[in-house]
């Protein structure tokens, strides 16, 4: 048992280590950051139904975790080299691409949240 604690411990400082780091050296990180503050703060002032209210919230925390698979892809890809390769720029536009869809998809449901209070 005091294994998996120990683990635990080691988990969670690791994680809030990559969060705090994504936090300080990524300003796409904290433009999503606030923006889904606004959209959260939002999405539970308005009279949205419980449903979309849900989703727009969990969209948005994926918002974040796409953004932050998006900056770990960039990070690997830059440090394995400096040159310039077709295949690395690949993995960080499709990596990019994760984003945007993921953040379309925020946005879609706060379209179908607005219309349903029409």
């Amino acid at each position: 048992m005091r294994n998996l604690l120990t683990h635990l411990k080691d988990r969670t400082r690791w994680s809030w280590q990559g969060l705090v780091a994504t936090w300080r050296e990524e300003y796409s990180f904290r433009a999503w950051v606030w923006a889904n503050l606004v959209s959260a703060g939002l999405a539970v002032w308005l009279p949205l139904g419980e449903g979309i209210r849900a989703l727009i919230l969990i969209l948005g925390l994926l918002v974040l975790v796409a953004e932050l698979f998006n900056t770990a892809i960039e990070r690997a890809v830059d440090h394995t080299s400096t040159e310039h390769n077709k295949l690395a720029g690949q993995a960080k536009d499709a990596a990019s691409a994760a984003v945007a869809l993921t953040a379309l998809a925020a946005g879609l449901a706060w379209v179908i949240g607005l219309l349903s209070l029409v």
